[in-house]
């Protein structure tokens, strides 16, 4: 642990790095948002309304499907003896339900994604009508959410202004002046050490990450909607109308999304009082937890690298930012998530643009990139690893930052003295 402590790791000569170096001198001019447009078919930006409800409809086809075989084949009644064959196909037959119908509904997510974009169709209205019902339907406060979101892509990989997934710095990871382990992060993950602080990585993601995000306790940017710094003690939540985190002219919307996940909330509260509360944990609770943890994975992904820039004020712009996402293989699941990890860059660029059109753009936008197209072939289960190891803190918010990795900090006086 600490200094040398990573010879699990790949070396740097046999892992993904981006090419682009803005540091470097001789770093090639980025083109503008238009010429990388231009590149790209004009059919890859006509959207279908019809297109986009085969899919919902697909989806809700395979949510059915699972559900009736969870009816079919399981029992929300516990077996009565734990140590049995009984018991162990209720564990595991709940637990691939769990999985696969969170992964289907991830489509959903994803599609209600797309109309909060505008690409499901060319009516906002109509888009904003499927996504409120699909979002409210999986505890997103949809308007709260569009508008967060539509801000993650205005400010991607902004040190300051952006939103999701920006970087802490060494001093709130409780690192002081000269690297010393004073509290939080790097005293835990000293306590801890390197493979287990990687694992509570992955646990503060997928597991509670979506929901302290919603919260406004974890993620969100440093200023608030009038680009105000945040005094100490706020917290921009997606549920408060009068959250810093929105204009005052969003609050009625910001009202409505909260009540539809009151609403919900609500019914799912009645549902467990009348059959119990396991019951609707295992039919809509597991799978919920699921879909949560995909979709923290993949904006977590996407935007995250030891090689891949993050940017202050002075150095951000809008396309730095999006040509800083990266594309990853993610296999079967591109079925179940409308290729939205593997598709990511062409999303960052044009988020207009339909799901299913993203495949042909995102062949055009490699050619006309070349070497600034970002795309990680390491599988997504050892990409996550690798960053939850490696993508800790950055030294600052000002000028051009890279992650930096709390196991590359040595140990306190006190550990080395323990480990002699």
């Amino acid at each position: 642990m600490g200094k040398g402590g990573r010879a699990d790791i790949p070396t740097k000569s046999s892992i993904w790095q981006s090419k682009y170096k803005p540091l470097d001198p001789s770093a090639p001019k980025l083109p503008s948002k238009g010429e990388i447009k231009a590149a790209i078919p004009k059919e890859c930006f006509e959207r279908s309304a019809l297109h986009s409800f085969y899919f919902v409809f697909r989806d809700s086809v395979m949510a059915a499907a699972l559900v009736f075989a969870a009816y079919t084949f399981l029992s929300t009644d516990v077996p009565s003896e734990i140590l049995s064959l009984d018991m162990l196909k209720w564990i595991v037959g709940w637990n691939l339900y769990a999985f696969w119908q969170g992964t289907v509904l991830t489509g959903h997510w994803v599609l209600a994604h797309e109309c909060g974009h505008g690409a499901f169709s060319s009516s906002q209205f109509l888009n904003d009508i499927v996504g409120y019902i699909i979002h409210q339907a999986l505890l997103v406060p949809y308007f709260a959410w569009q508008y967060t979101h539509a801000k993650h892509h205005r400010r991607t990989n902004h040190l300051l202004d952006g939103e999701s997934h920006v970087p802490s710095t060494g001093i709130e990871n409780g690192l002081g002046p000269n690297n010393e382990r004073l509290s939080f992060y790097a005293v835990i993950h000293e306590a801890l050490g390197d493979g287990a602080f990687a694992g509570f990585q992955v646990f503060t993601h997928l597991v509670v990450g979506w929901p302290l995000y919603l919260l406004g306790l974890a993620s969100t940017g440093r200023l608030d909607a009038n680009g105000k710094p945040l005094e100490e003690g706020d917290v921009i939540d997606h549920f408060r109308p009068g959250s810093k985190m929105f204009p005052a002219k969003l609050e009625w919307k910001i009202a409505l999304s909260t009540l539809g996940v009151i609403g919900t909330l609500g019914g799912l509260l009645k549902l467990s009082l009348d059959y119990g509360f396991l019951t609707v944990f295992l039919w809509y609770g597991a799978p919920y937890m699921w879909t949560n943890a995909w979709l923290v994975l993949y904006t977590w992904l996407q935007h995250t690298d030891p090689s891949v820039p993050q940017y202050g004020s002075e150095e951000w712009t809008w396309v730095k930012g999006a040509l800083s996402t990266i594309d990853r293989p993610y296999g079967i699941f591109d079925f179940f998530h409308h290729k939205i990890g593997s598709t990511h860059v062409a999303h960052h660029l044009f988020h207009e643009m339909p799901f299913y059109k993203a495949d042909v753009a995102t062949a055009a936008i490699k050619e006309f990139l070349g070497p600034l197209y970002n795309y990680d072939p390491t599988p997504w289960y050892q990409a996550m690893w690798r960053i939850a190891r490696t993508c800790h803190y950055v030294e600052g918010t000002n000028g051009i930052q890279y992650y930096k990795s709390l196991e590359d900090i040595p140990l306190s006086s006190s550990s080395k003295a323990k480990a002699e």
